[in-house]
């Protein structure tokens, strides 16, 4: 359906699902995959879960193999038994977030990442009406969450410091169009150091009562070290309702390649990675409390 030449949102696979979680009370399991079998780990995990789940990829796959992981993402999650969206991770510049949002069969989320800019605000409301004209959900950083990680540029190198969400940045961002909004209250991409995760529960339950009647609230930065049922569960009471998670399966993969490889056949290699990723994923779907949801979304 298209009202005003654009197109009607709220049918947007990725946004039901995620409203659904919120509405709920748990969260959708956000996998960020750099390869095919990560790809189809996280569709073996959710449909071992009847779970809902986002499929997530980072501007280097589009860069680095011209969009043949985009397809074969949509693929996968198209012919999946249970709801599957694709969703862009930290496309931190406006010319890939316009590359992003011209795929045929391609995303239906992009995160607008423009933190790191100066006017993240104005960048960020040109790029969401852009996708929106496209059919395609938003997803924006007020403020800017500290560290980096494979496939997003760390703050450290760009000469840049951390900056804690506040609720008024919050309903700027809102103002934009945008339908996720991820906050910085202490999460970081990458590495929290010897003393963990240092969480401003309270600034993020502020951010939720402001603007959480209009968007829903995204965890990044939930490392497998320290992000597992507690933390989860705490970010989940506090609004979020889609939670990013990276090394938490991906490590298994280069695990089972430093462990396995020379000794087992390529396709056994392969096989054995994959399944490892399934395992940890399924555990995380479990944690934020998605398994079984698939059968209850409309």
């Amino acid at each position: 359906m298209i009202s005003n030449g654009v197109p009607d949102l709220s049918q947007n696979k990725a946004v039901r699902l995620v409203k659904h979680a919120a509405d709920n009370g748990y969260a959708i399991c956000a996998t960020c995959c750099y390869n095919v079998e990560g790809i189809l780990a996280s569709v073996r995990a959710a449909e071992a879960k009847r779970s809902p789940l986002i499929i997530q990829l980072f501007p280097w796959a589009v860069t680095y193999a011209d969009g043949i992981l985009v397809h074969a993402a949509r693929e996968a999650a198209d012919n999946a038994s249970v709801p599957v969206a694709l969703h862009m991770d930290h496309a931190q510049t406006p010319e890939m977030v316009k590359r992003a949002a011209n795929f045929e069969r391609g995303f239906d989320g992009i995160m607008v990442d423009m933190s790191h800019y100066d006017d993240n605000l104005e960048k960020t409301a040109e790029l969401v009406k852009y996708c929106n004209e496209r059919g395609i959900v938003t997803e924006a950083e007020p403020g800017r969450i500290d560290g980096g990680e494979d496939g997003v540029g760390d703050l450290s190198e760009l000469g840049l410091e951390a900056i804690l969400t506040t609720p008024e940045q919050a309903e700027e961002f809102v103002a934009t169009g945008i339908n996720w909004l991820a906050p910085a209250f202490g999460n970081v991409h990458g590495n929290y150091g010897p003393k963990g995760p240092q969480l401003d529960y309270e600034r993020l339950k502020r951010v939720h009562k402001q603007v959480g009647d209009r968007v829903n609230l995204v965890l990044h930065g939930a490392g497998a070290e320290w992000f597992q049922e507690k933390l989860l569960r705490e970010c989940i009471e506090c609004g979020v309702a889609k939670m990013n998670i990276n090394d938490a399966f991906n490590n298994d993969f280069t695990r089972i390649m430093q462990e396995q490889a020379g000794k087992t056949p390529i396709t056994g290699l392969i096989e054995k990675a994959t399944d490892a990723m399934q395992k940890s994923i399924e555990q995380y779907i479990d944690w934020m409390g998605s398994t079984g949801m698939a059968d209850k979304i409309q």
